[in-house]
């Protein structure tokens, strides 16, 4: 007697061999679902039916859609922080620290875009809800420690005065911010935004008013 044939399996909690690379697919999904419609329109059911696994799946893995939308923003943190962190490895100075910092904003902008446009759109979606504020900032530490220290570091190498500590690391935080918005959807204008903090930094971006 022949066998029933097997109906194909649908994904709910898969086995351990897939899990690593399933949770690594949802979080993708999601930080682009919430880079284009925010938290508040996404739903767990649409990023579920993207990634190919059933709502029971992802709860799995998320218990809940804020523990989702943390869980993206720490992962997209590490990555960051982390590839910043090579940047500045072996460099001299503090200029030429952030300028590899700016470069290497610019090429993970070209090799996945979502990620500018999930950091940017955290902050709106942080003003929105403000019961997240508290596990979003905790979730952003990783690079606005990085970025603490590098000015920490160059003060204490005698690249930024003392003085200039706090207008040295706004103007950083909110380069770096400035990025993951507007710039973030256009190569070029990301470059060119980029040029433009280097320029400011060396006090060449403005014409010499004599």
């Amino acid at each position: 007697m022949p066998r029933a044939a097997k109906k194909p399996r649908k994904l709910g909690r898969p086995p351990a061999t897939d899990s690593a690379e399933t949770r690594r697919r949802i979080l993708a999904i999601a930080r682009e679902t919430f880079a284009v419609h925010g938290y508040e329109v996404t739903t767990n059911r649409d990023i579920a039916n993207q990634a190919g696994v059933t709502p029971a799946a992802l709860y799995h893995y998320f218990p809940s859609k804020a523990d989702l939308y943390v869980a993206v923003l720490e992962d997209a943190q590490s990555l960051v922080s982390t590839r910043f962190n090579d940047a500045v490895s072996g460099r001299a100075n503090f200029l030429e620290r952030f300028d590899a910092v700016l470069d290497a904003a610019h090429v993970l902008n070209g090799e996945d875009p979502s990620y500018a446009r999930f950091l940017g759109a955290v902050r709106i979606d942080a003003r929105r809800h403000p019961e997240m504020r508290v596990a979003l900032d905790e979730a952003q530490l990783p690079t606005q420690k990085f970025v603490v220290e590098l000015v920490e570091e160059a003060v204490a190498a005698g690249d930024v005065a003392r003085s200039h500590r706090s207008m040295v690391l706004s103007f950083l935080l909110t380069t770096l911010a400035g990025l993951t918005d507007v710039a973030s959807d256009d190569l070029r204008h990301h470059r060119t935004a980029i040029a433009a903090a280097k320029s400011a930094l060396r006090g060449s971006l403005l014409a010499d008013p004599r």
